[in-house]
């Protein structure tokens, strides 16, 4: 799949780092180091600005390494970006650890996958069909 992206970073395009990766990197793009506190959260930007086809969104997720080292994440995870979203790619970040962070230009902070959805028709109806869960949720299976 092809998709048109507008790269106004110093930084290459997002791109797959292994033939099964599912999410690209995504670099901050920032002028400035931004320190975050403990429960601080701040927007960084990308400089990317990419035009999905309609049907396929691109979301936003946290780097693993990030969060196990330094208890960093995407604040509104996954992050959807539309497919008629035109603007700069930013990521929700936020510190849950209890030290100070600091980003720098080029970090990775995020990853993004491309991925395909359908549109959901709603048919309203009266009744459900049953199942053996039936409305158990919230841990009603024992995990």
């Amino acid at each position: 799949m092809k998709i048109k992206i507008v790269n106004k970073s110093d930084h290459d395009s997002p791109a797959y780092e292994t033939i099964a990766s599912a999410g690209m990197d995504l670099k901050a793009f920032i002028s400035d180091p931004v320190t975050l506190l403990p429960l601080q959260r701040a927007l960084i930007p990308t400089g990317l600005f990419i035009e999905l086809p309609v049907g396929y969104e691109a979301q936003v997720r946290p780097r693993s390494g990030l969060a196990i080292k330094h208890g960093i994440t995407v604040l509104n995870t996954p992050g959807t970006i539309d497919a008629d979203y035109r603007g700069e790619i930013k990521v929700i970040m936020v510190n849950l650890s209890d030290t100070t962070y600091t980003f720098n230009n080029g970090d990775r902070i995020a990853q993004m996958i491309v991925s395909a959805h359908e549109k959901a028709e709603w048919i309203e109806v009266d009744d459900l069909n049953q199942t053996s869960r039936g409305s158990g949720g919230f841990g009603h299976t024992g995990q």
